[in-house]
């Protein structure tokens, strides 16, 4: 914990990733090896205050802007892709945590370095009780559950009226057990074993329905003016902005290694000077132009949103899906081609690009994040149909 540290501006917290990203590459391998990030990851994050980006400054954070958490995130996918995600879901449910009313987040910031998990699928029950609710549940692939310090939990939830509807709750992850069942072959060092609670309460301020915190709208607490964002484009522009910095990654690795490699079995002594090289190296790097000039409609656009303190509406936030998962499959595309240019020896698990392969791989598998899925939801609005879901 880092409490007395001095504020540092986009900038200095920039150059300190840059500098931890040789360190977050190298740890790559063991990280992978036993199924989450080292800690000096964490540790070097945490001294470069990236788990305060979304802190309110109330509590001893930056609270910077949506675009300066996404280049933050997308400079520690250059290093890191696993270091990253979990990096996203930290940042992400910092702001997630600003929903709850003000009693709620006085207890979860009184670390201003705290770092939060969960996720938005409803796998548990909120029963009411005497003062709050008893969560009882268990919740897969919660990335970063093993070094967090609250976890976000999506929950059935049944009200005092006895009507049930999808709640979110903010709890202690000292409450949870972790599994041991995160065996992946992609994202491997995130660490997202099942988290289980059983029985465990959770006072009401500390609950909110996934209405009001999409809406922006639970009771009990102080809009901020300039972080009036909506829930689902927040976390899936940063996802992207991760993934964005995933392809930059690939792409300087592959010029790495490339001077004085020749191609095997053929007379090429030079890879450079292949056409083939040159074509490959130039679409991956304008797939990544290409995700990059999409990102940079996204941050004005949501924050004139949060300025006005007004959400998005359906069209702009369905548009928003379906770009954000296309910038995604741009990244993971030009990674493929990275990597399929690299030869057979990139197959061996000390070279980094291989991971950031897998790695970007299952991150376009997320559900959220689905191409298909999400060019169904900007396509239906598009031909002038609604967009078919909630999850805007």
């Amino acid at each position: 914990m880092t409490a007395t540290a001095e504020p540092q501006t986009t900038a200095t917290i920039l150059d300190a990733v840059r500098d931890a990203v040789p360190t977050l590459r190298r740890n790559g391998v063991e990280s992978e090896a036993r199924r989450w990030v080292l800690d000096e990851n964490l540790e070097l994050l945490e001294q470069a205050q990236v788990f305060r980006l979304g802190t309110p400054a109330r509590y001893g954070g930056l609270d910077l802007p949506l675009a300066d958490k996404a280049k933050v995130l997308t400079e520690i996918g250059r290093g890191c892709p696993s270091t990253a995600w979990v990096s996203m879901v930290y940042v992400s449910n910092s702001w997630l945590a600003t929903l709850f009313p003000e009693q709620a987040q006085e207890e979860v910031f009184a670390n201003p370095d705290a770092r939060i998990s969960g996720g938005f699928t409803p796998s548990g029950h909120l029963t009411p009780v005497e003062g709050g609710y008893e969560l009882t549940g268990a919740w897969r692939f919660n990335s970063g559950a093993k070094g967090a310090h609250w976890n976000i939990t999506a929950a059935f939830l049944t009200l005092p009226d006895g009507t049930e509807t999808e709640g979110v709750a903010i709890v202690p992850m000292s409450e949870f057990s972790i599994g041991d069942d995160w065996d992946t072959t992609s994202a491997a060092g995130t660490g997202s074993n099942t988290s289980r609670v059983e029985g465990v309460f959770v006072p009401a301020h500390r609950v909110a329905t996934i209405e009001d915190a999409v809406l922006n709208s639970t009771p009990g607490r102080e809009p901020k003016p300039g972080r009036h964002y909506s829930l689902f484009p927040l976390v899936m522009t940063e996802c992207a902005a991760a993934c964005i910095g995933m392809a930059r990654g690939a792409l300087e690795l592959f010029l790495e290694r490339l001077p004085g490699r020749g191609i095997t079995y053929t007379d090429h002594t030079d890879q450079s000077q292949h056409l083939l090289t040159q074509v490959q190296v130039a679409t991956a790097a304008n797939k990544i132009a290409a995700a990059e000039a999409l990102a940079g409609t996204w941050w004005p656009a949501l924050q004139a949103h949060a300025e006005a303190q007004d959400l998005p509406t359906e069209a702009e936030s369905a548009n928003l899906r379906g770009q954000t998962a296309f910038a995604i499959d741009l990244a993971k595309e030009a990674v493929r081609i990275l990597f399929e240019a690299s030869g057979a020896s990139v197959i061996g698990r000390a070279a980094p690009i291989q991971r950031f392969h897998r790695d970007i791989q299952g991150f376009a598998q997320h559900a959220l994040l689905a191409l298909n899925t999400n060019l169904e939801v900007q396509g239906r609005v598009l031909v002038g149909l609604d967009a078919a879901t909630p999850y805007l």
